[in-house]
């Protein structure tokens, strides 16, 4: 009796900042030639993983951004530089957009902060009364012991 094999479905997650394809596959995925994706690399535009040979390896963000970088030229009539600068423009915007949130973030911190401590203020002022000839700040409740005898030969 023959034994029927079944093929798995079983889909397998990659990063998409993981170098899995080799230079020949990431330019045909990018729709340029090999020896286009090195002067890319030369000029800093892509970053490859390396594998431990040091044959290049492009992850899925490498391609997209390969596209951008041919769309910006194609499409936009951008050159290199101006590619370059484009791209150095946008981490830049990047980087500085994280900065906010977290600064947001932290401000949000403060707030709640400041708002712990004023509820604390108001409670305390409640409960302190300042002496009049001192100025000194006294619990309320003790007040009745701190009470000065008026002196009447106005």
């Amino acid at each position: 009796m023959a034994t029927r094999r079944t093929r798995s479905t079983a889909r397998l997650e990659v990063s998409a900042d993981r170098g899995v394809f080799m230079i020949s596959v990431a330019a045909e995925l990018a729709e340029m030639h090999p020896q286009t994706l090195r002067m890319y690399e030369a000029r800093g535009l892509v970053e490859p993983k390396r594998s431990p040979k040091g044959t290049r390896l492009y992850s899925q963000k490498d391609v997209e951004r390969l596209r951008r970088v041919q769309a910006m030229t194609n499409e936009l009539g951008l050159n290199l530089a101006g590619v370059e600068r484009v791209l150095e423009l946008e981490e830049k915007l990047q980087r500085a957009q994280a900065r906010v949130g977290a600064l947001e973030r932290r401000a949000e911190e403060l707030k709640g902060e400041v708002e712990r401590l004023l509820a604390a203020r108001d409670k305390l002022r409640g409960e302190l009364v300042p002496l009049k000839h001192t100025g000194a700040l006294i619990p309320a409740r003790d007040l009745a012991s701190f009470r000065i005898p008026v002196d009447r030969r106005d």
